[in-house]
């Protein structure tokens, strides 16, 4: 980096303590965007500034929006006897896409990881329980969306033992797991065939 002009060499830093991009990636990106326009450069630095200033949790979900609480939360189309609990913010674009959901969503930001020193109380999980506990709060079912890994799979076990000791009346249930659409069962590795077996329905 000795060769290269500070301001340039700092922003290619930046890059790289960003997940996914390493040393190559962030050049190529600091070198873009040192050849843009000035004006989209400055549209590009005013968006991550409005990253922090105009976006909030919602105190409900813990999802990321532009109101507290957040649209999804606050639509009353939505059925509120159902909710979703995901990792990341990013698992609730995905769930929308499908726009076969209705209920309403708890973001934990993260799973239960003691590799990484990453316990329930780094996660958003009492503050679903907390949910569950106000009075008009009538959930029905919690769909525990953790990915189908080690991690989510003991963050799913965790969250069910602590509402099944609050209120053993509340349905909890797991998303499938199994064979993605146009896979062939003979490349299937034992665990997903497994889920797929354990998740199977009447036809």
């Amino acid at each position: 980096m000795a060769l290269l002009p500070k301001a340039l060499s700092r922003l290619i830093e930046s890059f790289e303590r960003l997940p996914g991009i390493g040393p190559k990636t962030a050049q190529r990106l600091a070198f873009y965007l040192l050849h843009v326009p000035e004006e989209e450069l400055n549209r590009f630095a005013d968006n991550l500034r409005n990253l922090k200033s105009r976006t909030v949790l919602c105190s409900v979900c813990k999802n990321v929006g532009e109101t507290d609480p957040c649209g999804i939360c606050s639509d009353p189309s939505r059925d509120k006897t159902v909710i979703c609990v995901v990792e990341n913010p990013t698992d609730v674009l995905s769930v929308e896409r499908t726009g076969r959901y209705k209920g309403l969503y708890h973001v934990l930001h993260g799973a239960i990881d003691p590799l990484n020193n990453i316990g329930p109380d780094e996660l958003y999980i009492a503050d679903l329980l907390k949910r569950l506990k106000l009075s008009d709060t009538a959930a029905g079912e919690i769909i525990l969306a953790t990915n189908p890994t080690m991690e989510g799979e003991a963050t799913a076990m965790y969250i069910t033992k602590q509402i099944k000791n609050y209120d053993a009346k509340i349905t909890i249930t797991r998303l499938a797991h199994g064979l993605p659409v146009g896979a062939d069962i003979e490349y299937a590795d034992d665990v997903t065939l497994t889920r797929a077996l354990e998740g199977r329905r009447e036809y």
